[in-house]
């Protein structure tokens, strides 16, 4: 468990390097987990338990939010003038995010779906 905590941390630790070396408009993390995503494509040697570690975290991702919760509550008055806005960018970004994740979804479908036809596999309802 260790070496996969090491291993995430390296990675989060590169992109952040990575981030502050070239001036990157977004944050170091990201570009340390699609560091680990390029390596797990690559299929470097990761710890074993890299993957059983990652599940241990996302179990308890929501108290990962707790800093986040605090610093909303700390710079309220901040946030309270700009509220409409903020309400507005949270809404449209949503929709944004939902419309895209569904175009994604049925690109893929429809591309999985052309693969099985391709392969000869037979549709659903049709007998072989």
């Amino acid at each position: 468990m260790l070496a996969a905590i090491a291993a995430l941390l390296v990675c989060q630790l590169i992109g952040e390097a990575a981030v502050r070396a070239v001036d990157l408009p977004f944050p170091g993390p990201v570009v340390g987990m699609i560091l680990l995503f390029v390596l797990m494509l690559a299929r470097a040697p990761l710890p074993v338990t890299l993957g059983n570690t990652a599940d241990g975290l996302l179990q308890h991702l929501s108290l990962l939010f707790v800093p986040a919760g605090v610093g909303v509550v700390q710079h309220l008055e901040l946030l309270s003038g700009a509220g409409l806005r903020l309400m507005a960018v949270v809404v449209l970004t949503t929709l944004i995010t939902l419309a895209v994740t569904a175009l994604v979804f049925a690109a893929l479908a429809r591309l999985l779906h052309a693969d099985a036809l391709a392969a000869g596999k037979p549709e659903s309802g049709e007998r072989p």
